[in-house]
This record gives structure tokens, sequence and C-alpha cells, in this order.
């Protein structure tokens, strides 16, 4: 793995925890922090020593949001092509092979909810913050907040956070359906650890055909996405995971999954 001036990446076994690491400015997103994280998930996607991808936040923040300082000086034709390059890398993120669990350690605001969104599976600590404050500062949530956020939470409710700004806590982000799980913050890393371990034990080719199939369905009509869904159960099926797993269950023993 490369080094990054702004992150910072440890690899436990087939696990790969990826730290955004600008705490003097609570890990806000500039160019340089979009092109490592577009470089570093790259390199996961091509290491098959990584299985499961955590993404968190070095000190009080997950990422606080886009740096403010740098968007000033943008005009609208820069400003554009800045929220494409966020866009992208969310979406690297988004359909990445692999899954990535965030591990929401604090602020998660603006593009920080957005690259939380991305992620497959949120994890958060009692004391993280979640919101879309962008139109204080009179811009839209441009990484892809106005899409991700109404498919996870309603189009009411999203609204809602979007026009009134307003941040909301931990176990009200998991009561709305933006975050699956809250953790005391000193556990938040533990478990995001354990549910990487659990899904690692689990048939990969599976799990990364499951993870296809709802993102590519989920924006379609009911008969597309049964038809993606078709789609990927074929590569399974004829995987050698598909007869240890069903030999393993027929046998009553754990299965031995040789495609980890």
């Amino acid at each position: 793995m490369k080094s990054y001036t702004t992150l910072l990446f440890e690899q436990n076994g087939k696990i790969g925890i990826v730290k955004i690491n600008r705490p003097e400015a609570l890990n806000a997103l500039n160019e340089t922090v979009l092109e490592e994280l577009s470089s570093i998930f790259d390199e996961i996607e091509a290491d098959d020593s990584i299985g499961v991808v955590i993404l968190t936040g070095e000190g009080r923040s997950f990422v606080a949001g886009a740096d403010i300082a740098a968007m000033k000086e943008m005009n609208a034709i820069e400003g554009r092509a800045f929220m494409l390059k966020g866009q992208a890398v969310m979406q690297k993120i988004e359909t990445l092979s692999k899954v990535v669990i965030a591990a929401v350690n604090g602020f998660a605001l603006g593009g920080g909810c957005e690259i939380s969104m991305a992620c497959d599976i949120r994890l958060a600590s009692e004391k993280a913050k979640f919101g879309q404050p962008e139109v204080n500062l009179g811009i839209i949530p441009g990484f892809g907040g106005t899409q991700r956020l109404p498919r996870l939470v309603g189009k009411g409710m999203a609204k809602y956070l979007i026009f009134s700004t307003e941040t909301i806590g931990a176990e009200e982000a998991k009561a709305i359906g933006l975050v699956e799980k809250v953790y005391p913050p000193e556990t938040l890393i533990e478990e995001a650890v354990k549910l990487a371990e659990t899904i690692l034990s689990k048939a990969p080719i599976a799990i990364s055909a499951c993870k296809a199939a709802i993102n590519n369905g989920l924006n379609a009509d009911l008969p597309t996405g049964i038809a993606f869904e078709a789609e990927a159960s074929a590569t399974p099926f004829g995987s050698e995971d598909r007869i240890e797993g069903m030999g393993a269950f027929l046998e009553k023993r754990a299965a031995a999954f040789k495609s980890k």
C-alpha cells in the first residue's frame, strides 16, 4: 500500500482500516483527500488480501464536511468540477466489490454524511453527529447527498434534514435508517472489526454478488431488479464456495470457503 499524506492505513488479517487523517481540519474533504481516497480504494479493489474495509476518521471527527476555505475561492465551473470529483469517489466506494463499513466516530456533516452513505453499512459512536448543512453556505449537498439520503431515510425526512440543516445524534440517525448500529465510542472500532470478521466468514463470491444485486436493483423497477438478481446468482452457483457451503450445511460442519 502506498504512503498517503491525509490517510492512515492498517491491515488486520483480511480487514483493511482506512482512517482519514486531517484532525486539525476535522478531517474535511479537500482535493488531496479526495484524490488519495480514490487512489487507496483502487489499491484495495486490486488487493486480494483485503476482504472487508472499515472507513473511519482520526480524532473527534469522522469527516466534518468538505473544505470550506478551499471552496470559497471556487467559481461555478470549478465548484462543479469539485463536486464531480467528490461524486466519483463516493461512487467508487459504493461500487467496490468488497464490503465497506463506515465507523462514524464523530462529526459526519456535509461531505462526511455523504461519504458514510456511500458505504455499505454505517456503525456510529454514541457521540456521532449527522447533518447536511450545505444550504447554510449557499450550496447544495453535491457529493451525492440529495440522492442517497432520500433513498436511505425517505423523501420527506431527507428534505427536512437538507432544508432545515438540523444536526442529529446517532440514536436519531439510527431511528430514521441512516445508521444501522450505535455503540459506545470506546468499542466502535472493535464492533466494526467483529462485523467485518462475521462478513469474512461468509462466502465472499456470494457477498460480492449480493452487493452488486442490491446496488443495481435499488434504482430499478421490481422486474428489472429481479432480473439483476437472477444474473447475479449465476456466478455463486457455479463456484466452489457453493459446493462447500451446501456440503458443510448437510454435513453439519463449518464451511471452509476457498475463495477467501
